[in-house]
């Protein structure tokens, strides 16, 4: 805690950084705890996005009222993730996809007539 800042934006700052950590770390037990790598490849992806943005949030509501600005710069950090995080995502799913086929798995295309998954 600092002197210059009052005791709601350092409780606002703990809270945005105990919700990214949390977020991050129940996306981590979707690795383990989920069998295949399509599977294992979605909360990871999601824990990482809400984590980052919950994080850098805390960052500038930190950071703007020690400076007495605001400060957005921070922000930049969660556009980018977010912009390459699903991009990634679905590049290595594509890659998993296509190694597969090769091995002779059958990973059946999904039509709009099929039933979630569970």
């Amino acid at each position: 805690m600092s002197a210059s800042t009052p005791p709601w934006v350092d409780a606002l700052t703990g809270l945005l950084a105990a919700t990214g950590a949390l977020a991050a770390l129940i996306g981590s037990f979707g690795v383990l705890r989920l069998r295949s790598f399509f599977q294992r490849v979605h909360a990871p992806t999601l824990g990482t996005t809400l984590g980052t943005w919950c994080l850098t949030l805390a960052t500038v509501v930190q950071v703007s009222f020690e400076h007495g600005q605001l400060y957005v710069h921070a922000l930049l950090i969660s556009v980018f993730i977010a912009l390459t995080g699903p991009v990634t995502t679905l590049l290595l799913m594509r890659a998993a996809v296509f190694r597969g086929r090769l091995r002779g798995m059958e990973i059946p295309v999904p039509t709009v007539d099929d039933p979630p998954a569970e």
